[in-house]
């Protein structure tokens, strides 16, 4: 099905090509999870499971920084990428940006630098030093596999054949626990680059199948398509780079809240039980992370279509967590599936509750995002971004001295507040400028670069 077949001759696109499109992103989002679940579920089978466990997340927390720079764009591609021109560019764009990515990554792997990094910044102990670099060192090659897949994928979406992300992610799902069923045979797992290996084998899969099925969709995208202004590289990063910048701010929220909740009176309890409930609504948003793709997709044929179904699928989230923290079914998830019990348990449960609003909230920011690429428009992301990060950051701070004994709970509120001023601050910019509803506002066209690029 291509966009032409999906969208009927009176212009509506049904709720069936909207659902058969979104479906495949949702579940692919949902078993991003499960990826990582193989991971920590086999390191702790190692002989010193706690020193394996932290020396990978250590460096995951910096995986995490530069992989949001080479996740966004997906969306970029998505957005821009509609011709064999625009796939040339967004291909350079790609080359660039992951070559900054791995230089960064060469000096902080492998130069002291990278040791006072982890060392000061991260608090990483002597003993932990070296397990970190290692298996940053592996990871650091994840970041490519990641950016390659999601140049491809972004192509596969803006073609609606998002059925491939799917296939991807469960091949290597596959992969990732064989190869861990493998390593724990044999007694491999001893060190926290094992994780980093195992990861780094399923990425490998998913960039592979994303790469085999976007060329071939390359392929047949026409040379220049009529209308499609995107034929210089400066069109490309003056898209990219305001999300990549939004992308790095909304980074800072989580390891900030962590920080904070040392200061409470149970701390342990405060930070455990804000990451168990954090765990559970990331599953859950899952579910409608990629909102944008309908309405970058969709918005500009049928719009009340796309509202409505952004509608319905923004209240799943809010519905499952209601049912999670508000009924014994939540008790039996939190004791027997993710294993937390006692005062964990209450205080994990206590705090996705105050969760409710950050995913009703969610959905309904993803939606506004959607609108502002197709108005190229993200810059505002980034003023949208610092709204959600000084809000989150305040509340954190008045709840902390003011309820010092509230756990994890505090930072869930936090969090909320933060995304609710981040909604309030896209809705206002979209009412601003709902009177210029033009999909793109790029400079006029340089005759000489059109033809160099239409001759290739």
């Amino acid at each position: 099905m291509n966009k032409t077949e999906a969208i009927s001759q009176d212009g509506q696109v049904s709720f069936r090509t909207l659902l058969y499109f979104f479906i495949p992103l949702g579940v692919s989002a949902s078993l991003v999870t499960i990826s990582h679940v193989i991971i920590n579920s086999t390191l702790a089978r190692a002989p010193e499971p706690a020193i394996v466990i932290a020396s990978y997340s250590v460096a995951m927390s910096l995986f995490g920084l530069l992989e949001r720079c080479a996740v966004i764009l997906r969306q970029t591609c998505s957005t821009l990428v509609r011709d064999k021109i625009s796939y040339k560019l967004m291909k350079n764009a790609t080359f660039y940006v992951l070559s900054a990515i791995f230089l960064l990554s060469l000096i902080l792997a492998y130069s002291p630098l990278g040791k006072g990094f982890f060392s000061v910044l991260l608090g990483v102990s002597d003993r932990m030093l070296e397990p970190t670099i290692d298996a940053y060192r592996v990871l650091m090659f994840v970041t490519i596999f990641s950016g390659i897949r999601c140049l491809y994928q972004g192509v596969i979406i803006s073609n609606l054949k998002t059925k491939w992300l799917t296939i991807g992610m469960a091949i290597r799902l596959i992969v990732m626990a064989f190869l861990a069923w493998l390593l724990l045979k044999n007694d491999w797992v001893n060190h926290g680059y094992i994780g980093a290996y195992i990861f780094l084998s399923g990425m490998a899969i998913e960039a592979l199948v994303s790469v085999l099925e976007g060329r071939l969709i390359v392929r047949k995208l026409p040379q220049r398509k009529e209308k499609h202004r995107v034929v210089q590289q400066s069109q490309i990063f003056r898209f990219y780079s305001p999300l990549m910048v939004a992308s790095l701010i909304a980074v800072s929220v989580t390891p900030t809240i962590n920080a904070v909740l040392g200061w409470s009176t149970k701390a342990e309890i405060a930070i455990a039980s804000y990451a168990v409930a954090l765990s559970v609504v990331h599953l859950l948003n899952s579910i409608a992370s990629y909102i944008h793709q309908i309405v970058i997709n969709f918005y500009h044929q049928d719009q009340r279509s796309v509202i409505r179904f952004t509608v319905l699928m923004s209240l799943i989230p809010s519905l499952m967590l209601m049912l999670i923290a508000y009924s014994p079914v939540g008790v039996w998830i939190f004791q027997h599936i993710i294993g937390v019990s006692g005062e964990l348990l209450d205080h994990s449960i206590l705090a996705l509750r105050f969760f409710v609003l950050f995913t009703l909230c969610f959905p309904w920011i993803d939606f506004a995002n959607g609108i502002l690429m197709i108005r190229n428009k993200t810059k505002v992301m980034s003023f949208s971004q610092t709204g959600n990060v000084v809000a989150a950051v305040t509340a954190l701070f008045i709840l902390i001295f003011v309820f010092p004994s509230g756990g994890g709970s505090i930072g869930a509120l936090a969090q909320s507040i933060g995304f609710f001023a981040e909604l309030i601050i896209l809705l206002i910019f979209l009412n601003a400028t709902s009177k210029k509803p033009k999909r793109f506002k790029f400079s006029k066209v340089v005759p000489r670069r059109k033809k160099a690029y239409t001759n290739q």
